[in-house]
């Protein structure tokens, strides 16, 4: 944080420090107007969250617009109003699901954008991650699709082995009746 020529508070300083690091260290960061949310809807916003690893914070714009600005992704047209900050390191689809599903049913918090791994993310763009699979969907079409052919090879196999053992069994069964 620049500090030309102003003393800055501790308290905003360990502020500034403490988001700095939130964001820092998170995979994406969406960001949202919260206007008009009342304090049930808040904590159950964050509820649903919290089970995918992610955390809301509200931030001031200006030092949003700073930390941003250092992070090296401009922010700017997307900091008016207030402003809630949703990051995290978890799967940035199921995130981006909770907050459409969330906002469908309350009309609030608006979605703003954000940014995706140094990219920066329009409203539309938040939509578009919502509508794709999540990672554990994903996963599991690709331990399906991994063991599809194994299940082809035992199945193919297994009909082998029963074949010889249908072709033992008529030898037996014509054996005993010609004795």
């Amino acid at each position: 944080m620049s500090t030309d020529n102003k003393k800055i508070r501790p308290e905003k300083q360990a502020m500034y420090s403490e988001v700095q690091e939130s964001v820092s260290g998170a995979l994406y960061m969406l960001l949202a107007d919260y206007k008009g949310m009342t304090m049930p809807e808040t904590d159950e916003f964050k509820k649903l969250l919290r089970g995918a690893n992610a955390r809301v914070k509200v931030v001031k714009n200006s030092m949003l617009g700073r930390i941003s600005g250092e992070m090296g992704c401009e922010l700017d047209s997307l900091l008016s109003g207030p402003t809630a900050v949703i990051f995290g390191s978890g799967d940035v689809v199921e995130v981006a699901k909770i907050l459409k599903k969330f906002t469908g049913d309350k009309n609030k918090p608006a979605v703003r954008g954000g940014v995706l791994e140094g990219a920066i993310l329009s409203s539309k763009d938040v939509s578009a991650l919502a509508s794709l699979p999540g990672k554990k969907e994903l996963q599991a079409k690709l331990v399906g699709t991994l063991a599809a052919p194994m299940t082809q090879v035992v199945g193919v196999m297994n009909q082998k082995v029963c074949s010889l053992l249908y072709v033992l069994n008529a030898a037996c069964e014509k054996k005993e009746k010609a004795a």
